[in-house]
């Protein structure tokens, strides 16, 4: 039966370096789409600024598109380059921080291209200046660090995956040459930030066009594959999964974000179906339709240290409160997510 003693390793702060968390709780990046000509307005600012006064430990923006032709073809998807735009996300920082929050933006490029294959090696260099700009960007407007979206089928994992990245030069066929973009474009934000500005790189094994996919089959290949990202100046891994409690690879009951950090020693960031449930009490008691999902099953896998923090997508798009009345019990004012809740910033 719940009660808020077991949570309370979800309320414990989280340090490292520079970044201090008043607890382990992360929102997760969520497109929200409502940004007119690529410029958060002041009630994006105000949407955000409602999950740091209800005590979300860090905030993770929607994804915002660097500054290339191919980074979005999505209509109001928020830019992190231009005057109004950075001024824009310069007053959600603002709030958010008066509020007593943390918050990093999603840096992103989405490959609307879709085929890495016939960038050359002088386009690639501008899209990592890109990023790097970026990056420089949110240290010099506020920012408590950024995130660099290499997950789910963007440009990152486009290069990452080999059945999109066929490339025989430097950038593909192999593993570790695979991770070449990725590391190009980590070193390049390290090099803009400087040492002491946090770097999280999102990852994930499956693809929005395949659930099933592998970057990695076995331990070993996702030891090659993070290996290279480590080296370039990645401080925390976001690892992004479908269901937080289905283990990563057989003989271990270990997600993928619980492999990462035992594989690199890096803290890591676990995700994927947490307050999906539209009942989300049954999370607290039975879980969502087996015992394996249930709020205890999570927590007790951060009190084992298999992963540091935890990201909450639908619960809290739709719930700024979420963390709050987890906190303080109050179960049955939660709000259950609605497919409604895509349409306005609440």
């Amino acid at each position: 039966m719940f009660n808020t003693e077991s949570v309370q390793p979800l309320l414990r702060p989280f340090t490292l370096g520079n970044l201090n968390l008043s607890n382990r709780t992360v929102m997760a990046p969520m497109t929200r789409n409502l940004s007119p000509n690529g410029v958060p307005g002041a009630d994006v600012a105000a949407y955000y600024r409602r999950r740091a006064e209800n005590n979300v430990g860090l905030i993770v923006t929607e994804g915002t598109v660097v500054d290339h032709a191919d980074a979005s073809n999505q209509e109001n998807v928020p830019y992190f380059y231009g005057e109004e735009a950075l001024k824009g996300w310069a007053n959600v920082v603002s709030e958010v921080h008066e509020a007593g929050g943390k918050i990093i933006p999603q840096i992103w490029h989405m490959g609307a291209r879709g085929n890495v294959n016939d960038y050359s090696e002088s386009e690639i260099s501008g899209i990592v200046d890109a990023f790097a700009q970026s990056a420089a960007e949110a240290k010099r407007i506020g920012f408590d660090g950024i995130e660099i979206h290499g997950a789910h089928g963007y440009l990152i994992d486009q290069f990452f995956w080999e059945k999109t990245n066929e490339r025989t030069d430097r950038y593909g066929g192999s593993m570790i040459a695979r991770t070449r973009f990725a590391e190009e474009v980590i070193q390049a934000c390290r090099q803009a930030v400087g040492p002491d500005f946090t770097i999280v790189l999102r990852i994930s094994q499956w693809k929005g066009t395949e659930y099933t996919a592998k970057l990695a089959k076995t331990p070993d290949e996702l030891q090659q594959f993070l290996q290279p990202l480590v080296n370039a100046g990645v401080d925390i891994f976001h690892c992004s999964t479908r269901r937080f409690w289905e283990p990563e690879f057989e003989g271990s009951d270990l997600n993928l974000a619980g492999w990462v950090k035992k594989l690199t020693g890096k803290p890591t960031i676990t995700v994927g179906s947490i307050g999906l449930d539209g009942d989300f009490m049954t999370l607290f008691t039975e879980g969502k339709g087996a015992e394996n999902a249930s709020i205890e099953r999570l927590v007790q896998k951060l009190e084992n240290q298999e992963f540091d923090l935890v990201a909450i997508g639908r619960a809290l798009l739709v719930d700024p409160a979420w963390v709050s009345k987890i906190r303080d019990g109050k179960l049955d004012e939660l709000i259950p997510f609605t497919p409604e809740a895509l349409k306005t910033l609440y």
